[in-house]
């Protein structure tokens, strides 16, 4: 290669590192601001002063014919 050859691959190596860290700033730029959403839901409005064991049947009810 010559001198003007390695010159342009250094430009386009370059270019392609620069490009390269801006699209991995962005992801992480992402990826920080799901991390900040809340990690557990907000309550279910009706699920106050509920027994969770009644979650499970109105999720599951019982089969017909069959007694639990």
């Amino acid at each position: 290669m010559s001198g003007t050859d390695d010159a342009a691959r250094a430009e386009r190596l370059a270019a392609a590192l620069r490009e390269n860290l801006k699209r991995r700033k962005a992801q992480m730029r992402g990826r920080q601001a799901e991390s900040v959403e809340p990690a557990t839901p907000a309550p279910d409005a009706g699920a106050a002063g509920r027994d969770p064991s009644d979650a499970v049947a109105s999720v599951h009810p019982p089969k017909p014919g069959r007694a639990d």
